[in-house]
């Protein structure tokens, strides 16, 4: 002999708490966006459940029967209970994350941040994995969508609407030489365009100061194209080669090598710094979190200098 199926639908007791709460039929369907023929077909299903007419009539309003009265402080308790727990917003802790977070770095915003990044890491997350990558720019859209990537930090670049972005920062240029050189007193244009350079093309592309130089009609003499800023700036303080990088790079590295700092003799607006990410992970806590450590170094290091 089959027995008789006792179990009731959650949504009928939301249905009982709206009568309960508002008094009639009508006002709970309006609280609950339902049809009136809806509430009344809850409620016959749960007057069947509980075998109590649940709610008795008395002018325009439904009066609780005893049974309700008694019910209802515990099924008011466990529907808050329910909803809090689905609506709950899970503790974040950065020391049990497990995760791996990719940047597309240039070389340079690598040497500034990753140091402070990791060391800040070590501290408050010692499980979490960081790869730094370079990328192409007209890629970078692409990455960060397909997921390959959770953070750009580089020059502006085009994207689309789904992507969010942050500016971080301006970043100034200025030339390194070896200590001593005989241009290291004083640099003017002339002398600037004349001397001999290294600079730093990962990807064989003309430098965007080279770009702009050729629009104005001045060219200078590239003697070394190098993959790295530090090895060129190992070079510039060996060689009577210029090197023109970001001031704060050009901070970062003169406490390392021997070489003297003069402002660029070339009227230039400020290189804007922007962050990168998808906006399907914009609201994430692990990795805003993230965001926010590689994004507090960079500024820190550009901002500083």
């Amino acid at each position: 002999m089959d027995r008789p199926d006792t179990r009731i639908d959650l949504n009928l007791f939301h249905v009982l708490d709206a009568i309960y709460t508002y008094g009639g039929v009508s006002a709970a369907a309006r609280v609950l966006h339902l049809t009136q023929p809806a509430v009344t077909h809850a409620l016959k299903r749960l007057r069947d459940h509980l075998g109590d007419p649940l709610f008795v009539r008395q002018g325009n309003r439904l009066l609780p029967t005893e049974k309700v009265r008694t019910m209802m402080p515990a099924v008011q308790a466990h529907l808050e209970g329910l909803h809090a727990s689905v609506h709950a917003q899970p503790s974040f802790d950065p020391a049990r994350l497990e995760l791996a977070f990719t940047i597309g770095f240039r070389d340079i915003l690598e040497s500034i941040a990753l140091p402070a990044v990791i060391a800040r890491l070590e501290r408050e997350a010692p499980h979490v994995r960081v790869a730094s990558h370079r990328i192409v720019a007209d890629e970078a859209e692409r990455e960060l969508r397909g997921g390959s990537l959770s953070l750009v930090v580089d020059r502006p670049l085009r994207a689309g609407p789904q992507i969010v972005h942050q500016h971080l920062a301006d970043e100034t240029l200025v030339v390194l030489m070896r200590a001593g050189h005989p241009l290291s007193s004083q640099l003017k244009l002339g002398d600037y365009l004349a001397a001999g350079h290294v600079t730093v093309s990962p990807l064989g592309e003309a430098s965007a100061l080279d770009v702009l130089l050729r629009q104005s009609g001045k060219f200078r003499h590239v003697r070394l194209v190098c993959q790295h800023y530090f090895s060129a700036c190992e070079i510039a303080s060996r060689t009577d080669l210029l090197m023109t990088v970001p001031r704060s790079y050009a901070l970062h590295v003169s406490s390392m090598l021997p070489i003297a700092m003069l402002p660029l003799p070339v009227k230039l607006k400020a290189i804007p710094i922007m962050a990168y990410w998808h906006a399907s992970t914009h609201d994430d806590p692990a990795h805003a979190w993230f965001r926010q450590c590689v994004i507090e170094a960079i500024a820190a290091g550009i901002i500083s200098a």
